[in-house]
């Protein structure tokens, strides 16, 4: 375990590396959970409770630390700093291109545009997949879309007990990039490709021990 033990020493670390996936990401001591301190880690108490910081500290990093989160690594959470967003976003979508008309992912996207963000639950019913096995679905196509860097979490939404307390795992609260940074910082006016070289060049610097193989994976 690492060292870090605030939401805002990890968004600076994230500042730092440019990429950093949430929890295990195939490549040894990169991820959030691999650089905080034993302290932030997940625990369980006597009476069923539980505390995980790093968790926790997810909403502040993005509505305040200036980051983008969202599942952008082999469909699985992490952030992404503001600096290399554009890049990201720039490769991604050119090999994900805009989804065709009609289609699922198309509806996400309008919808969103329409109503700004939405938590998942309202974001499914609005969509009209209120099904009891349409969850699993719908989410898949929400990952794709996260992954082609068209959706992102703005912030987390938490239930409140009697006492007016969050609690839960809480919701993610999506949206689209362009929405909450603006169309501009989405674009880094280079080819797609150069993006993408330039973000193998910095990971593969940043982690030696890791394959070029694994990178690919990781920002593919």
């Amino acid at each position: 375990m690492g060292t870090i033990n605030s939401g805002a020493a990890l968004a600076d670390y994230v500042h730092q590396v440019g990429f950093l996936p949430l929890i295990d990401s195939g490549i040894r001591g990169f991820s959030a959970m691999d650089v905080v301190d034993d302290d932030c880690g997940y625990v369980v108490f006597p009476d069923g409770g539980w505390d995980w910081p790093l968790w926790k500290w997810k909403g502040s990093i993005v509505t305040e630390g200036d980051c983008v989160y969202g599942k952008f690594f082999a469909g699985k959470a992490g952030f992404v700093s503001r600096e290399w967003w554009p890049h990201l976003c720039n490769y991604r979508r050119s090999v994900h291109p805009m989804p065709e008309e009609g289609s699922i992912e198309e509806a996400v996207l309008s919808t969103l545009r329409q109503e700004g963000s939405l938590i998942t639950r309202e974001l499914r019913a609005a969509c009209g997949f209120s099904g009891p096995k349409m969850r699993s679905r719908f989410d898949g196509y929400v990952t794709r879309l996260q992954m082609a860097c068209r959706v992102v979490t703005e912030d987390f939404v938490y239930p409140l007990d009697k006492h007016g307390r969050e609690y839960g795992w809480g919701w993610s609260l999506l949206t689209t990039p362009e929405q909450l940074y603006g169309r501009e910082a989405c674009q880094c006016g280079i080819a797609p490709q150069e993006s993408f070289q330039r973000m193998l060049s910095h990971l593969c610097q940043l982690l030696p021990h890791a394959s070029e193989q694994q990178i690919r994976r990781m920002i593919g």
